[in-house]
């Protein structure tokens, strides 16, 4: 077991996109980090990329059993939890309303909403008995504005947002402190698919972005880690958005 001062992190989603810079970031920052992915073998191989001092495994969010193995293989390494990330995912059905399917929409509510509430819960019995920890989950843009046919990742975000709103004031007291990121879109290999598939209009949204571009996971990582850190040690219940101005603008675009 590693000496108790040093910090732990957990990353859920970490084997690609926001996740995997998120846990670059963390390893950088001096964490050992716990990269909790579906593949256990891509979650391994990232581990090791970032040394023998970090672990992959694998977890399905939307798994009760699959959460707690993993929080307790993190303390069983490590000794303790600092920091949860919840970011792991799943895709939007691309279809009109009319055409799409409940089962569909349960599954993405499983991972995205369910699968942040009980690892907080779960990670929330370790850093209660700790008496600190941060707690960063992600919301995105689809959940503080109406975007159509996105019905379940929208209503998934939304809820993740009032949850940590909800989180943050209950363990405020404790030590715990709960915030989200609501990133806008973010050129990762999920985007680069879709565009090529012509599902997304990657200028279109250049366009409406007053930044006038996409997102680098970096970037995200980066509000996380702040959010994560002591230098935010003030801020709890909050939802950071990092989307370049896509939720500020309000004009019309020509």
């Amino acid at each position: 077991m590693s000496e108790p001062t040093q910090p732990v992190a957990i990353v859920t989603g970490g084997v690609n996109g926001i996740g995997w810079a998120c846990a670059r970031r963390f390893a950088q920052d001096g964490y050992h980090v716990v990269i909790a992915d579906l593949d256990l073998q891509r979650a391994t191989e990232r581990a090791r990329e970032l040394g023998d001092a970090h672990l992959g495994v694998s977890t399905d969010v939307a798994s009760e059993a699959d959460v707690r193995a993993l929080i307790d293989a993190c303390v069983e390494r490590y000794g303790r939890l600092d920091v949860l990330v919840n970011n792991a995912g799943n895709s939007d059905q691309p279809y009109p309303t009319v055409e799409q399917n409940v089962e569909a929409f349960d599954r993405l509510l499983d991972v995205h909403l369910r699968g942040t509430f009980v690892a907080c819960r779960e990670a929330g019995r370790v850093m209660l008995a700790q008496g600190c920890g941060a707690i960063v989950n992600l919301g995105s843009i689809a959940g503080l504005a109406g975007i159509p046919t996105r019905n379940a990742y929208g209503a998934a975000k939304a809820g993740i947002v009032a949850m940590t709103r909800s989180l943050a004031c209950e363990w405020a007291s404790d030590g715990i402190r709960v915030n989200a990121v609501a990133p806008g879109y973010v050129a990762t290999e999920l985007v680069e698919t879709l565009q090529r598939n012509g599902q997304m209009n990657v200028q279109s949204i250049e366009k409406r972005t007053p930044m006038g571009r996409l997102a680098r996971p970096d970037e995200i990582a980066h509000a996380i880690a702040f959010l994560a850190s002591d230098a935010a040690s003030y801020i709890t219940g909050t939802v950071l958005s990092v989307d370049g101005g896509w939720h500020a603008f309000g004009a019309a675009t020509s």
